[in-house]
């Protein structure tokens, strides 16, 4: 069982790490894309250049050669969640199959033919666009690291086979014959899954966009959005951007709509990259189809191997800062670095001696029903996206497709899940609100030491269908 108090040996691995994201710190990222400098009328305007959003100028473009679409983001491009996560693509539109079972039982066959072919599609347009970004579909491993997780896992698998995904259970001796980890007590491998260098792939969705017209403008910070009249005044650099629809992809950024406040909140998440393992090191984990793999307990770890023989270890913790929200400053967490750490060698024993290159956390929004949720506002103008909590990768380009058919008026299969027509319930207010999250945090840690048990206040929230994660 993982401890949560950081050693000294954590400490020692983390104190000279590049507090950056390993995917941004690459010579090859663009160079950056001057601010908004005049007034601009389009037809689509998107607010945020990461995943979301960059999907959703993507496609609007391809499907809508004609239209005038027009890119605004406050930093760079993927500097946000999209930069900063693992790089897992998951086929989930629903943060995992679990959830989506508890929260859409009769939707989720169609749930997950939709994510199936959401993933196929994006590495499609991966090999359309020539993008390469070390997109793999490796699958990823589940696994049980107490006892009491194998029934969960088994039950999962169960559940899987009864909607035919082609899930397949591995017992320890199979698990850690294939990983080598003596905290492996079993596992299911799900193989609707890929790897991929986040940042990678949207500076090559970013590069397309760029040929196919589409005028992105960085360091362009939104500071007002109004209805007025038959377009949506964008404010931005002091500029007028005007547009007949808009998309609104900030995420866990301050919201640009009150009616999102409450919705979502930011929780930052942590992450650490080793240095490139030896040949010996490697041999002696295994792990040769470099599938992505993530732990079973309430605050989840999730860890893949890089292009050039890395370990990405991150996860865990899941904190909120109150009202301070998203501030670079929480980027760097040397108490969480070295949780990672204790963890990783507990995970790995055998490299004990593997030091870290990389320290990095950013913000995720989550949302109580763990899942992307949608709106329309200004009259049906602008359609707005949040809420991912985590799995946004594939999600994203999924989330894209909708706004743009909400944004449309169109009766599609997308707009027609009550997953894209409810939206889950609000966090309480102010103070109520960081009262909430930690005592739930708390009794998830509880949880994890205490073989699953939920107490009274986790059973709650588990009978209202709410949750706090990342």
């Amino acid at each position: 069982m993982f401890t949560a108090i950081p050693s000294r040996n954590g400490y020692a691995k983390t104190k000279s790490l590049r507090h950056e994201s390993f995917w941004l710190d690459n010579p090859q990222r663009p160079s950056a894309k001057p601010p908004v400098n005049q007034d601009i009328e389009a037809d689509l305007v998107v607010i945020g250049a990461g995943f979301t959003g960059l999907w959703s100028a993507l496609e609007a473009a391809i499907e809508h050669p004609s239209w005038k679409i027009v890119v605004l983001e406050s930093d760079r491009i993927a500097c946000g969640a999209t930069g900063r996560n693992g790089g897992f693509v998951s086929a989930t539109l629903t943060h995992g199959f679990s959830n989506g079972l508890s929260r859409w039982p009769s939707e989720m066959p169609e749930l997950l033919r939709l994510g199936a072919a959401n993933l196929k599609e994006i590495g499609h347009r991966i090999n359309e666009f020539n993008i390469e970004c070390d997109w793999l579909v490796s699958g990823e491993i589940d696994v049980a690291t107490q006892d009491y997780q194998v029934q969960g896992l088994e039950r999962v698998h169960t559940e899987k086979n009864k909607l035919g995904v082609a899930s397949r259970y591995l017992d320890t001796d199979q698990i850690r014959a294939h990983i080598n980890s003596p905290i492996f007590q079993g596992a299911i491998f799900d193989p609707d899954v890929a790897i991929v260098d986040p940042a990678r792939l949207a500076w090559g969705l970013a590069r397309e966009l760029e040929r196919l017209g589409v005028e992105v403008f960085e360091h362009s910070e939104v500071d007002e959005l109004q209805d007025s009249g038959s377009v949506v005044r964008v404010m931005a650099g002091g500029h007028r951007i005007s547009g007949r629809l808009v998309v609104l992809a900030t995420n866990a950024y301050p919201p640009l709509l009150k009616r999102i406040k409450h919705l979502v909140v930011p929780v930052y998440d942590y992450v650490l990259v080793t240095e490139p393992l030896s040949n010996g090191q490697r041999e002696s984990i295994g792990w040769l189809n470099r599938e992505g793999v993530g732990d079973s307990g309430n605050q989840i770890h999730y860890y893949r191997i890089t292009e050039d023989g890395r370990i990405l270890f991150g996860g865990y913790d899941a904190i909120y800062r109150g009202k301070v929200g998203v501030d670079p400053k929480f980027d760097t967490d040397l108490d969480s670095f070295a949780r990672l750490a204790d963890h990783f060698v507990q995970t790995f024993p055998q490299l004990a001696d593997v030091s870290f290159t990389h320290g990095w956390g950013g913000a995720i929004d989550t949302c109580s029903r763990f899942s992307a949720f949608w709106g329309k506002a200004h009259g049906g103008k602008t359609v707005y996206v949040a809420g991912f909590t985590g799995l946004g990768v594939g999600a994203s380009r999924f989330a894209a497709l909708t706004s743009l058919d909400l944004l449309q008026g169109r009766d599609t299969q997308r707009t027609q899940l009550r997953m894209v027509k409810t939206k889950p319930l609000p966090f309480p207010p102010g103070p109520f609100r960081s009262w909430v999250i930690t005592w739930t945090t708390k009794s998830l840690q509880k949880a994890d030491r205490e073989s699953g048990k939920r107490n009274l206040w986790l059973r709650l929230l588990d009978s209202l269908g709410l949750g706090f994660d990342s």
